[in-house]
């Protein structure tokens, strides 16, 4: 079983910036996805960011040209880098990857969770 431990969040002032990690617990091959989700108090969780193997990314409108999402194989790591943050993007945030164990075996798994708070 492959945990995801996802490290990064705090607070941040309004026009900040933060970098969200979310590192596999052991050695992997490789991830295939990797998404970032948020879910602020009474709201549903919802897709922030998505990378792919090949390299493609996929952005929730919200974000577009302030997020980066990121995955590093070789340190079994996905990041997500924030910039010009707003209160708007307070929220706990959760990482989920797929991708293939050094045994060849699939894996889908989500982290635990951290909290990102944007406020002055």
């Amino acid at each position: 079983q492959v945990q995801l431990v996802e490290s990064g969040g705090g607070l941040v002032q309004p026009g900040g910036s933060l970098r969200l990690s979310c590192a596999a617990s052991r050695s992997i091959l490789r991830f295939n996805t990797m998404g970032w989700y948020r879910q602020a108090p009474g709201e549903q969780r919802e897709l922030v960011a998505i990378i792919t193997s090949d390299g493609g990314t996929n952005y929730a409108d919200s974000v577009k040209g302030r997020f980066t999402i990121s995955i590093n194989n070789a340190k079994n790591t996905g990041f997500l880098q924030m910039n010009k943050v707003t209160p708007e993007d307070s929220a706990v945030y959760y990482c989920n990857a797929a991708g293939l164990t050094r045994g060849y075996s699939r894996f889908n798994s989500w982290g635990q969770g951290t909290q990102v708070t944007v406020s002055s």
